[in-house]
């Protein structure tokens, strides 16, 4: 029997590609998709590339006995949201903001959300009815560097650059996201206090809790729509072997992350639920580089690999994607 599922703020990128997964998932059934602001308007008015997908339209109303709710709402809305709508007790929730990704923020209505990072929290996610999506680049430089701080081998700052793709800022306008600010551009924005850097250290934390190194973080847009490109290094006194042989023992029962033996490059990664890691090592620093899709491994991709993980699904099923490679 299909599970039904509900998807709140149904205009934005992050449902798009829900929708646009959920609708080939044999698992689940669309019940609503909610926008106030598109009330009535067939879904793929908005999300053109779903014409002849689907045909349902955005509602304003809710039903509240579904079996998962996806919270696409900016930042800051999930809780007011939930605090004037009570579902089901047996609804299970997903939300991909950044609302409940802390410690100090986990508990909801009294609800623990698990923070959704399978390739760390596999079986928590199994087992829980509320989940925290984790962010976009906070996907990425984790799952790059987990596996040192699985081996408690984080002996000094750790440097990280990354670029993402101008979906990373979400649809509403703004001067950076202009086409012709960010056609031919490239920029630097929140060094070293990005809001995902709270995430990162939790998951030092969790494996390394004796480190008190820095993860000086600087984060860039890029002038492509989509994707994530992560370059991450660090002092290591080990060789690049060893360093491999972590990694990929790490990973070795991971659904989505693998590790490359050759250099990565963005477009390997794009419409899929990958992340793709590869280590080099240079004298005495290693090079870690991961990649995502800032919508899929790095929001609504990971969002139905928790829920297959919740219901006990093949946490693959609906994800087999290939890259937009050519």
């Amino acid at each position: 029997m299909m599970i039904k599922a509900g998807i709140i703020g149904g205009a934005g990128y992050t449902a798009g590609e829900l929708i646009r997964l959920l609708i080939h998932h044999k698992e689940v059934k669309i019940d609503f998709v909610f926008s106030t602001s598109n009330s009535g308007n067939p879904i793929s008015a908005i999300h053109q590339d779903l014409v002849g997908s689907i045909d349902q339209k955005f509602t304003d109303t809710i039903n509240t006995n579904i079996d998962v709710l996806f919270l696409c709402l900016g930042h800051g809305n999930s809780g007011k949201f939930l605090a004037e709508h009570q579902f089901s007790d047996t609804t299970k929730i997903i939300d991909l903001s950044n609302e409940f990704r802390l410690v100090n923020d986990k508990v909801f209505q009294g609800n623990e959300y698990v923070y959704g990072l399978p390739e760390i929290n596999k079986e928590e996610i199994k087992g829980a009815n509320y989940i925290a999506n984790p962010g976009c680049f906070a996907t990425a430089i984790q799952l790059a560097i987990a596996p040192l701080a699985s081996k408690k081998l984080i002996t000094n700052n750790i440097h990280v650059n990354a670029v993402t793709g101008a979906t990373g800022a979400g649809t509403s306008l703004s001067k950076t996201t202009h086409f012709t600010w960010r056609d031919n551009n490239f920029s630097y924005y929140k060094p070293f206090t990005h809001q995902h850097l709270g995430e990162i250290y939790q998951t030092i934390e969790k494996f390394q809790s004796e480190s008190k190194h820095q993860v000086l973080f600087l984060p860039n847009r890029g002038n492509f729509s989509r994707g994530i490109f992560a370059t991450v290094y660090t002092e290591f006194s080990g060789s690049a072997k060893e360093a491999i042989k972590i990694y990929k023992e790490f990973y070795k029962d991971a659904a989505f992350t693998f590790v490359a033996d050759q250099t990565l490059h963005l477009k390997q990664v794009v419409n899929t639920n990958k992340c793709l890691v590869h280590v080099h090592k240079h004298e005495n620093q290693l090079l870690i580089t991961s990649c995502i899709d800032n919508l899929l491994k790095g929001a609504s991709g990971q969002a139905v690999q928790n829920m297959n993980l919740m219901f006990g699904f093949e946490e693959t099923e609906g994800l087999q994607l290939k890259a937009n490679f050519f």
